[in-house]
């Protein structure tokens, strides 16, 4: 997939553009922080703070939904609700759906019934979106070592991305039939800025988990969707430099948290900025590399898979399991995300038929939930016989 950039003079003009174009910057900046997340999950060392790329991915997301709402306002001078978790429901819910399910029998298949009735429980909650509230009001620490982790316990970010864009579109079509166009800018700022001081304010699980401590993440890729148009003035020498200083912060992020960084108050200011720089100064010398532009078109599915293969695994294993056991877990995990993306993510999100009609895209939406969790309540309502209640890997 190519570019077009003619009439462009430098890096921050084609930023301005927004994602109406194809941006090699955000693919190749997808890569990196599944990577990241990846490698951080997989006990890479000296990437303890690889959590970070969770943020990256959150403001990256805030930035892309903005633009595009701001392309079809621009376009029509309204915006559809229908059309928008329409376009939602096709990107994110197929293979969700499809990881849900598949971990829910794999965890009754290799750790036994008593643990795959605990997974039920929470697919049920991540299958709704809400496995952020299952895990803080649990008291999950995500970012300590700890026994009997879900294995769909990753399905929180998703939550919260999804539980933002609930709200924020809504208030978007809310301002505009008030003629309060004007004012989306005041009304994000205002918000991101209650939502960061709150993130520093609140600590323990739900100051992680929180929508509410998350929101100035997604909020700061949206604030600079709205101010994109201005880019295009920004020389293209300090362009180039806020992309590679951006790249270096995430990486230095990476590097220097850990699990005792207090998480994210101050400190997930410092991966969202980065991320805003590199977004704002592109970085297509670096991230358009083809290896990377591959890796970030399967980041999303490969997101899904990695956790649940490395926890169902290691738990199973019955213990710690060997590095060379998790590097060929994040391989076989990369091998589903490619089956995955070609056979379930890319055929259904661009179905010509599903495009075409949003109610029908909102039928299939409501099946793909009520699937895992039907199934989730069929495994949890069949008792098992008595050995069934052991794992049958050890």
């Amino acid at each position: 997939m190519t570019e077009t950039t003619t009439g462009v003079r430098h890096p921050a003009a084609l930023a301005a553009a927004g994602p109406a174009r194809f941006r090699p910057d955000i693919e190749g900046l997808r890569a990196i922080a599944v990577l990241l997340v990846v490698l951080y999950h997989a006990g890479v060392p000296g990437l303890a703070g690889g959590f970070v790329g969770v943020d990256v991915f959150f403001v990256i997301s805030g930035f892309l939904i903005t633009a595009l709402m701001l392309r079809e306002i621009r376009e029509t001078g309204r915006l559809s609700l229908i059309d928008f978790y329409a376009r939602r429901a096709r990107r994110i819910l197929p293979a969700a759906a499809f990881v849900l399910v598949a971990t829910l029998l794999a965890g009754y298949h290799w750790l036994g019934f008593l643990r795959g009735d605990e997974i039920a429980e929470d697919v049920t909650w991540a299958a709704l979106f809400a496995a952020n509230f299952r895990f803080a009001t649990e008291g999950v620490d995500y970012l300590a070592s700890q026994g009997a982790l879900s294995p769909v316990q990753h399905f929180w970010s998703l939550a919260v991305e999804e539980q933002f864009y609930l709200v924020f579109p809504a208030a978007i079509v809310l301002l505009l039939w008030l003629g309060f166009r004007w004012a989306i800018g005041y009304w994000l700022a205002a918000a991101v800025a209650a939502s960061f001081a709150y993130s520093i304010w609140l600590s323990g699980p739900w100051a992680y988990f929180s929508p509410a401590t998350r929101a100035w993440e997604l909020g700061a890729g949206c604030l600079l969707a709205l101010a994109a148009t201005r880019l295009d003035r920004v020389p293209a020498r300090l362009a180039t430099a806020m992309a590679g200083t951006g790249l270096a912060l995430i990486v230095v992020a990476a590097l220097t948290f850990n699990e005792m960084t207090r998480f994210p108050g101050y400190a997930a200011a410092l991966p969202v900025l980065a991320t805003v720089l590199v977004l704002a100064g592109r970085g297509d010398s670096v991230l358009g590399r083809r290896p990377l532009l591959w890796l970030g078109r399967l980041s999303y599915s490969f997101y899904l898979w990695h956790w649940p293969v490395l926890i169902v695994a290691s738990q199973a294993y019955g213990g710690v399991l060997p590095a060379t056991t998790r590097a060929a877990l994040v391989v076989g995990s990369l091998g589903l995300a490619v089956v995955t993306y070609f056979c379930v993510e890319n055929p259904i999100r661009r179905g010509a038929r599903l495009r075409r009609s949003p109610l029908l895209t909102l039928c299939l939406a409501a099946w793909l939930i009520v699937t895992p969790l039907a199934l989730a309540r069929f495994t949890t309502a069949t008792p098992p016989a008595a050995a069934e209640h052991r794992p049958r890997l050890y």
